[in-house]
């Protein structure tokens, strides 16, 4: 700056108002949807603050500016918290800077740059100032926010492409990806991390947890790292641990709080949380713990997405087998089986640079907030390198080995009769199927299984098993004795098996051994809630011998975690078959037969267990069938504004109905949109006789008025 002629100085240098240009500096740090009030930048980017000055201005040389910045209870400089720094050059890259930007004989505009690997968090601003006339003073001149930067390079978030920091740090709503593999449903979602006091929230959800209870001066100084951030935040969004956001339940009695299905959006849950002074909010699911996961992630910076993973394994041994267990009539027995088989399991991915990992294994890091599992002690995963999981280094940090299971596992199935068990079935494709994610720059599903697993039953995907199993058990995998090897401890399919391929087909409906029987279950039409179930059972004598084939068959409600409800329709028959005969049964389960029995996830699981009468051979087939909500049809029609501002914050409830059965209804709502660009709109309709039904619009919003 250029020193000021000014007259002879008769008093210090005062400052009577600190100008922090909120909304300019807000709107080149990409958070001016947060607030254009207080403010909010980034790290590693600098942001201007302007100075107004009582009687005289600035003067170098004759007036010594110090300024400091401080985050956390117990603000130290040894810890990162503390930090003071005068008014002049100094790597902007290390540590904090202030550069007089311009001077006048009233004000002075400086210019602040946070390193990039500063703490994130509410800061104190405050100024020193030293004059020649022997007087000092302090002022305190504000607060402000620090988050993460993607697009800053030096930042452990960075992330390259523009079009990727729009979708995972910008972006304010999304999808979550719900039914079975072989039907894929978009659940619209809310994540709303720009909404009014959601930063808020997500600084105070930081405080809450057990890390800052245990040690505040080592959590706020551990803030800087993304990894040790998402590990806080895992956990913190259950509430098995400490006072997190959400209270699991899969009990389907939701009497006392929120069915999880009825959630659309995160900005209601986090702010009941914070309203009831941090109470677990009932309830939440897989979905609903990723889902508010990623508004929170996304609000501090991080880049975040949601991700499917369609017939999830959750194992609780460590070896990679998934057992499931039926009687004699097809019934699945939960009791069995300490393992289970989620029909969909929701996770998020991170990413971030992993500085405490090898090279090579930055970039997404899955993250899982439900809390199945313990790690180091508290219910969170993560984070998880998606690269280690695809290449089975399960010893890599954190939590792989589960992540790996989630993905990989085997599934083999045993008939129970009274004491004994008989293999039906082992099938290395049951597990991680369809992984799924909002795409990039569109409202369409991105499958990114081959970022997890390389392709089923190749020669890679089975060394790569392998690979996880000897390290998750190396003292087990280490012998070559045929005695003492994997094959004799179930851990793969015996020798005696190898002439049959050890993967399924894509159905999964194979035996183990080679029958001479195939079947398979195939819908008449996708079924929806209320109507009848058309299905058909294609059977095929694959043998030159006349055989009869016995089928006990039997259709249960699965919730969306694998656990089975009683069985609600079974039925045996007998079919007769010539050589290479090929036949079709056809079944039709009625909505009186399954209506009183489908749970909330509305999954019916049809099985059905055949013995052939010339081999006695077992043969086992399934099918999860998810049975569609009514359709819901948004029409947006431009023309005058109505009353209601679109924001989750806002609603608007209208009644429709009684409707009979195959009746139609329409309903107009009257909206006036506060923010532009392209936004969600979201539709949830509630009923006695069945769960929520929601349907999405996306529409773009001009900047100004009118659309």
């Amino acid at each position: 700056c250029v020193p000021l002629s000014c007259p002879v100085l008769h008093a210090g240098l005062e400052i009577i108002f600190t100008d922090f240009q909120c909304s300019s500096n807000n709107l080149q740090h990409h958070t001016a949807e947060i607030s254009t009030k207080q403010l909010v930048v980034r790290r590693g980017q600098p942001f201007t603050v302007t100075l107004h000055f009582r009687a005289r201005g600035y003067q170098p040389g004759t007036d010594t500016i110090l300024l400091i910045t401080e985050t956390g209870p117990l603000p130290d400089q040894s810890s990162g918290t503390r930090a003071v720094f005068p008014l002049a050059q100094s790597d902007p890259r290390r540590s904090w800077r202030a550069v007089c930007v311009s001077n006048s004989p009233s004000s002075m505009q400086i210019s602040l740059l946070a390193p990039a690997s500063a703490a994130i968090g509410k800061y104190q601003l405050k100024v020193h100032i030293d004059s020649c006339t022997g007087q000092a003073t302090s002022y305190q001149l504000g607060e402000f926010m620090l988050l993460f930067n993607a697009w800053c390079p030096e930042d452990e978030v960075y992330l390259e492409s523009e079009p990727r920091r729009q979708e995972y740090i910008m972006k304010d709503y999304g999808f979550v990806y719900q039914g079975n593999k072989n039907w894929i449903h978009p659940c619209p979602w809310n994540y709303g991390q720009f909404e009014e006091d959601i930063v808020e929230i997500c600084l105070k959800l930081l405080d809450r947890s057990l890390y800052f209870q245990h040690d505040p001066l080592r959590d706020y100084s551990l803030r800087k790292n993304p990894v040790y951030i998402s590990r806080v935040v895992s956990a913190m969004i259950n509430s098995n641990d400490d006072s997190g956001v959400l209270q699991g339940n899969w009990s389907e009695d939701y009497s006392n709080g929120t069915s999880p299905s009825e959630w659309s959006g995160s900005v209601a849950i986090l702010r009941q949380w914070h309203a009831t002074g941090g109470q677990p909010v009932r309830y939440g699911q897989c979905w609903v713990f990723a889902a508010v996961m990623c508004t929170v992630m996304r609000c501090l910076g991080v880049p975040t997405r949601v991700v499917t993973n369609f017939d999830s394994d959750h194992e609780k041994d460590g070896n990679l087998i998934i057992e499931e267990f039926y009687d004699s009539t097809g019934r699945l027995l939960a009791n069995e089986s300490k393992d289970s088989i989620w029909n969909f399991h929701v996770w998020n991915e991170c990413w971030m640079a992993r500085q405490d990992l090898p090279p090579g294994y930055g970039g997404w890091q899955v993250l899982d907030a439900t809390p199945q599992e313990t790690s180091n002690g508290l219910f969170c995963c993560g984070p998880a390198p998606v690269r280690a999981i695809k290449e089975g280094d399960v010893q890599l940090s954190y939590d792989a080995p589960f992540v790996f299971s989630m993905v990989n596992a085997d599934r083999v199935a045993w008939l129970i009769r009274g004491t004994r068990r008989e293999k039906l079935q082992w099938d290395t494709r049951a597990v991680g199927n369809n992984i799924s994610t909002k795409c990039l720059g569109s409202d369409e599903r991105e499958d990114i299984t081959d970022s997890y697993k390389h392709q089923e039953g190749s020669v890679e995907e089975r060394q790569v098993f392998l690979k996880a199993l000897t390290q998750r058990h190396p003292k087990r995998m280490r012998s070559p004795s045929p005695a003492t090897g994997p094959r004799a401890s179930g851990i793969l399919p015996a020798v005696s098996e190898a002439s049959t391929p050890l993967s399924a087909p894509a159905e999964g409906d194979s035996p183990l051994h080679a029958a001479q029987t195939y079947l398979k279950f195939k819908l008449d039409e996708s079924p929806e809630i209320g109507r009848d179930i058309g299905l058909t059972l294609l059977a095929h004598n694959l043998g030159f011998e006349y055989k009869d084939l016995k089928l006990n068959v039997s259709a249960q409600s699965v919730l969306h975690d694998g656990t089975p409800l009683p069985p609600f329709w079974q039925d045996t028959l007998y079919v007769s078959f010539r050589p290479k005969e090929e036949k079709t049964i056809p079944w039709s389960i009625s909505y009186t037969q399954y209506g009183k029995h489908v749970s909330q996830d509305k999954l019916i699981r049809v099985v059905a267990i055949g013995e052939e009468n010339t081999t006695w051979e077992k043969l086992l087939v399934e099918k999860i069938i998810t049975l569609a909500s009514p359709a819901v049809t948004i029409n947006v029609r431009e023309g005058a504004p109505g009353p209601l501002n679109l924001g989750e914050q806002y609603g608007l409830t209208k009644l429709v109905g009684p409707l009979r059965a195959q009746e139609r209804a329409s309903v107009t709502f009257p909206v006036t949109p506060m923010k532009s660009g392209q936004r969600q709109l979201q539709i949830n309709i509630q009923s006695s006789r069945f769960q929520a039904i929601k349907g999405h619009k996306t529409v773009m919003v001009a900047p100004t008025s009118g659309w």
